[in-house]
């Protein structure tokens, strides 16, 4: 009788039904079994992807399975929430444990190459490493500019490798996967657990000095210039007036005003010898006839 097993149980649902009881805890002490939540794990375990690729891989057929099946990162995507070959591996790395050695090997000579290995290295960095490691392994790659597909319920986006890295190292909740809190870069800094960050930039509170100074002296220019340009309006509206106000000028005023005076009285000539003032208010001429029709009316009157 053959000593084979009549079947073949996979190793991850034994991983799951015992809760990772079998497994040694992650570095930073969570059960690697119990790291993602329930639903995606099962979610996991019941796509084609797990069962087809992810059986009898160890951590040098991880390096293949990227190469040549996950071409974006993202968690569950599509109405049926089937989980990403990036997320599938993540899970299968949870399950291998790889060292530190591997992970610089996945980071630093495998991640220049491929692009999908250094981020799926970094995800598994920060699910299972403690928060000083986290922040010493991740900062360097927020100078990776490369870009990166990344696929959700919404589609596929455009992002890049040190956003990525950002969004592993600010927001709570990362492809499908609730990251635990990491305490805060300057807690640890002064618990001597890490040295103050050199930004890539150089020292920010000199450059923010420079810009403010900048600032500044481009205010005081534009303030200069305006005030000179309001000088000169001045001086040109003096200039104006004084050319306005010469001899010929008032002559020439002098002579539009009389010839102005002509016209009314010729104009008031015409209608009848009354002038502007005497016209009367409702628009209607007065005449000799209109008079004595008015007094014979004041005389029945009385």
């Amino acid at each position: 009788m053959s000593d084979r097993p009549a079947f073949h149980e996979a190793d991850a649902r034994r991983f799951l039904d015992e809760r990772g009881s079998s497994a040694t805890l992650a570095p930073n002490g969570l059960n690697p079994a119990t790291i993602m939540e329930k639903a995606v794990r099962e979610r996991i375990v019941d796509s084609y992807f797990w069962k087809e690729q992810c059986f009898g891989v160890n951590e040098a057929d991880i390096v293949d399975r990227v190469v040549d099946h996950v071409h974006y990162v993202g968690g569950t995507t599509g109405t049926a929430q089937r989980p990403s070959p990036f997320l599938c591996l993540a899970f299968k790395l949870l399950q291998l444990a790889p060292g530190d050695d591997v992970l610089q090997a996945y980071l630093a000579p495998g991640g220049e190459r491929f692009k999908y290995l250094r981020a799926l290295a970094l995800f598994y960095v920060r699910l299972t490493r403690p928060a000083a490691d986290v922040y010493a392994t991740l900062e360097p790659y927020l100078a990776d500019r490369r870009k990166l597909r990344r696929r959700g319920r919404a589609g596929t986006t455009l992002t890049f490798v040190d956003e990525f890295v950002d969004d592993l190292l600010v927001k709570p909740r990362v492809c499908a996967t609730s990251l635990w809190k990491l305490p805060q870069r300057e807690d640890l800094e002064d618990l001597g657990k890490l040295e103050p960050r050199v930004s890539a930039l150089g020292d920010i509170e000199a450059i923010l000095e420079e810009e403010d100074e900048a600032e500044e002296k481009a205010r005081e220019e534009n303030v200069a210039a305006g005030v000179g340009l309001q000088t000169h309006g001045d001086n040109g509206m003096e200039d104006d007036d004084a050319e306005y106000d010469s001899e010929d000028d008032r002559g020439n005023r002098d002579l539009y005003a009389k010839r102005r005076r002509r016209s009314d009285e010729d104009e008031d000539s015409d209608r009848g010898g009354y002038s502007s003032d005497d016209r009367p208010r409702n628009g209607r001429q007065r005449t000799p006839e209109s008079d004595s029709r008015s007094d014979r009316s004041r005389s029945r009157g009385r």
